[in-house]
């Protein structure tokens, strides 16, 4: 990478890092361009040259959060990996990123989970960045005859996102510690994959 562009990244980052620490601040809609330009050290045009607008900032979050889960994905697991350990990776990836700033990770994931009418666009194509990471790990699981093959891979993906988010929402409400997220995940994890009926009794 050049310099040119090692400078273009960490001011990008500095923006990026001026928002988290102003929406949690002030709340993402009292935060002004004005301010995030005067935390960050940058002008006010800079802060346009990279971002239109505050959600493009939040959407540039949503995207350094799947680069680092890709990263962990890489140096933690391998692809023949079982199905529950890269999806531990990838979800407890995402649960230290987003939490890093209490406030900010509230803000980010009422943007994701909700998203505004106006930003369904923006938030289609971090979904599909996210799908991009996920079906072909589901795939491949499908291969190793981890998973059921007639189970589409958007409904699997939908099992393991409505468990992260319900622990999201258990941490937030102060019903698990930190310490307790990644069993509790595992724990929640393991019963979908393996399923919540009884084994039949050998008759």
């Amino acid at each position: 990478m050049s310099t040119r562009e090692e400078k273009k990244q960490r001011t990008r980052q500095a923006i990026i890092q001026a928002a988290i620490n102003l929406f949690s601040a002030n709340g993402f809609e009292n935060t002004s361009i004005e301010e995030l330009a005067k935390v960050a050290g940058v002008g006010k045009g800079t802060i346009y040259g990279y971002f239109q607008t505050k959600k493009e900032i939040l959407r540039a979050f949503c995207e350094y959060a799947l680069e680092q889960i890709h990263k962990d994905l890489v140096s933690k697991t391998n692809p023949e990996a079982p199905i529950l350990e890269q999806m531990l990776t990838i979800y407890m990836t995402e649960f230290n990123h987003v939490t890093q700033n209490r406030e900010f990770g509230r803000i980010f994931m009422r943007q994701t989970v909700f998203p505004d009418e106006s930003d369904v666009k923006g938030h289609a194509e971090i979904e599909d960045k996210y799908f991009e990471l996920l079906f072909p790990i589901i795939e491949k699981a499908k291969e190793r005859g981890e998973l059921r093959k007639e189970i589409e891979p958007l409904h699997l993906t939908a099992h393991f996102y409505s468990l992260y988010v319900l622990l999201m929402s258990a941490w937030y409400s102060g019903r698990i510690p930190t310490t307790e997220v990644d069993s509790a995940m595992e724990l929640l994890f393991r019963q979908t994959l393996e399923g919540l009926q009884p084994t039949p009794l050998n008759i």
